[in-house]
């Protein structure tokens, strides 16, 4: 049996999906026919076929009204694709116009954002332009407090004027009577006058004579002012000098509670440690240091640049202060010292300033620490 030309008579009116089915039935119904051998049998397997006949009738007939209803509803459907390619057309259309819209209203915000910026521009300078009128009103209305207060104080200035000036007609009238009565005094001082100018020129010719004496006096006095000058400076040069090396000699006895274990240097033994951090004219200035000691201050290893003057001042602590800085650039633990046996309180303040301790009159003065 050929199942294909089955499916073939059967496609065209039953559908695809039902003649294939068929088509496999029928043929499978064949091939039992095939092994059957009694007419017992050949009359079930009629029957079985009429049965089986009877329901693919009922099944095409079934298939027929479904497809019937399936190309109606195909039709409604292709109605509404219809309907709905129109509406697509009508929204594509709108959708058109819409972006056309969206384009010149674009461009009209564009327009409207440069006029809101320039507006924005217009409104800054403004605002600047007002506060500065209302710090200009507050300057007005100071001002006008000012002058008013100044119009108060001239308006009691005026009244205490005319008050003087009632006073001063009074003194005038004073003065008028008082000037008749000078009148009357002087032509009495007058001869008064003459009567010194005559002892006057007496006593013109003896201070010639006192003169000469004096200048012989003054010119004695510069000669001995010139001597004790001299004097003096060479006095407090020795002073110094004699303070100087008795500091030197009770080094370790007079800083013995601030340095520990105390020991004298000399200048040029710390020559190698600082020549590479110093200048020639820094280490020359280091070398003039009146003294240089080492020891322990609190516990650490340290080392003081000391300046002696009897009387300490702003030189001594600049001096101290810029050759110790030398050593503490060379990586020292290093502090600076002016002893003196006087300082002002004026020195003193510059040493806290600068961090220069001193030492004054046998005791270090915690207050330039």
């Amino acid at each position: 049996m050929n199942t294909y030309r089955i499916f073939e008579e059967f496609r065209a009116s039953l559908g695809e999906p039902a003649a294939k089915a068929l088509a496999e039935t029928l043929g499978s119904m064949f091939e039992e026919m095939k092994d059957t051998v009694t007419k017992a049998e050949f009359r079930a397997l009629t029957e079985t076929i009429d049965s089986r006949a009877s329901r693919m009738e009922t099944a095409i007939a079934n298939l027929a009204e479904a497809q019937a209803r399936t190309e109606a509803r195909i039709g409604e459907l292709a109605e509404a694709q219809a309907r709905t390619e129109a509406r697509v057309e009508q929204i594509a259309k709108g959708q058109v116009q819409l972006w056309e819209a969206q384009g010149r209203l674009e461009e009209r915000m564009g327009e409207l954002a440069g006029r809101m910026g320039e507006l924005a521009e217009a409104q800054a300078r403004t605002e600047a332009r007002v506060e500065q009128l209302a710090k200009g009103q507050v300057q007005l209305w100071e001002a006008q407090g000012r002058l008013e207060e100044r119009m108060g104080e001239l308006a009691g200035r005026m009244g205490e004027l005319a008050e003087a000036q009632a006073r001063t007609e009074a003194r005038v009238e004073q003065l008028a009577k008082g000037q008749v009565q000078l009148w009357e005094a002087q032509g009495r001082l007058e001869e008064r006058m003459d009567q010194l100018t005559e002892r006057m020129d007496g006593l013109t010719v003896r201070m010639g004579e006192l003169a000469d004496a004096v200048k012989d006096t003054n010119n004695a006095l510069k000669t001995t002012n010139s001597v004790l000058e001299r004097l003096t400076i060479r006095t407090d040069a020795v002073v110094g000098r004699t303070f100087e090396l008795q500091f030197r000699d009770r080094l370790t006895a007079y800083l013995g509670r601030f340095m520990r274990r105390g020991k004298l240097l000399a200048n040029d033994t710390l020559l190698d440690t600082i020549e590479g951090v110093a200048t020639d004219d820094e280490i020359d200035d280091f070398l003039r240091a009146d003294a240089v000691a080492s020891g322990l201050i609190d516990g650490v290893p340290s080392h003081v640049v000391i300046e002696v003057s009897s009387v300490g001042d702003f030189h001594d602590i600049e001096r101290a202060q810029r050759r110790a800085a030398i050593l503490g650039r060379a990586g020292l633990a290093t502090v600076a010292l002016v002893a003196c046996e006087a300082i002002s309180p004026e020195s003193l303040a510059f040493a806290r300033m600068k961090d220069v301790r001193i030492w004054c009159n046998g005791s270090l003065l915690e207050s330039a620490a």
